[in-house]
């Protein structure tokens, strides 16, 4: 409804993991540094952690349009509570190849094969798994095993997990020691401070085709930040309500009537 009003190519503060509208804070930069880094290096296993809402997922696809097509091939499972023999499977098509064996041996033996295929191709082969705290122990075990697939000189599977902070317990689970000693990367996404929700903010608008309007009173910002504790998604779900308040108004100004007008809106979720 305020997009036309306000002149905005986009919505401005959609939910979606819209990599174009990534505001890549220090926290996100240092994280997206950790990833390329550990890709670059071929350190095998990367762990990415944070609170849900954090940007991890539109962080990944930032990541992913960044990398050369020419140099790495990339499977993305978004969706991990699957079998072992279903993941492998979905490595493969993720690889645009079909998983012809019915056995899981079988499947390791492709994935093996068609891994040094690419390899031998000048390919790197990355996998990135999201939702990782879902992986079950069966899962985790397969994923440690499929590392290990290597020639005389290198990898032939890098892996990116990202999960949200309970995964981090769930590692420092003695069975998985050997796993953990695997994993030579690992980097966190932490929440938006006050100033940088504000820069959060002004990027969205900015991104979405506003040239100042609409515009965020400093005590919008304050509430916006308190109430949402720098979750970036929970900022957006607030940022829309509080701009459809505005455009009720016919205001170029989100005031903080505005914002607790949108809190009032969204109450029955849990900002406190």
């Amino acid at each position: 409804m305020y997009q036309s009003f306000y002149g905005l190519k986009e919505m401005p503060f959609n939910i979606t993991p819209d990599p174009n509208f990534l505001y890549l804070s220090p926290t996100h930069q240092e994280a997206l540094q950790h990833l390329k880094y550990g890709i670059a290096e071929k350190k095998g296993f990367i762990v990415l952690t944070g609170e849900v809402g954090c940007g991890k997922t539109t962080l990944c696809r930032h990541f992913i349009n960044e990398i050369d097509d020419e140099k790495y091939d990339c499977a993305l499972i978004l969706n991990p509570r699957i079998t072992e023999t279903q993941l492998l499977k979905t490595i493969l098509t993720e690889l645009g190849e079909e998983g012809s064996s019915r056995s899981r041996s079988g499947l390791v033996k492709q994935v093996n094969d068609i891994l040094l295929d690419r390899i031998q191709k000048g390919k790197d082969i990355l996998l990135i798994i999201d939702e990782a705290q879902n992986l079950t122990f069966e899962l985790l075990e397969q994923l440690r095993l499929l590392s290990n697939l290597e020639t005389d000189k290198q990898k032939l599977l890098q892996i990116i997990l990202m999960g949200q902070p309970e995964f981090k317990r769930i590692l420092s689970e003695n069975r998985l020691r050997q796993l953990r000693q695997r994993i030579l990367v690992h980097t966190e996404l932490r929440p938006l401070n006050r100033y940088q929700v504000e820069q959060y903010i002004h990027h969205r608008i900015a991104m979405a085709g506003g040239q100042g309007i609409p515009f965020f009173t400093s005590w919008a910002v304050r509430w916006i930040h308190w109430k949402s504790r720098g979750i970036p998604r929970i900022i957006n779900n607030i940022c829309d309500k509080a701009l459809l308040s505005a455009y009720i108004r016919s205001s170029e100004v989100v005031k903080y009537r505005d914002v607790r007008t949108a809190l009032k809106e969204i109450s029955s979720l849990d900002f406190n």
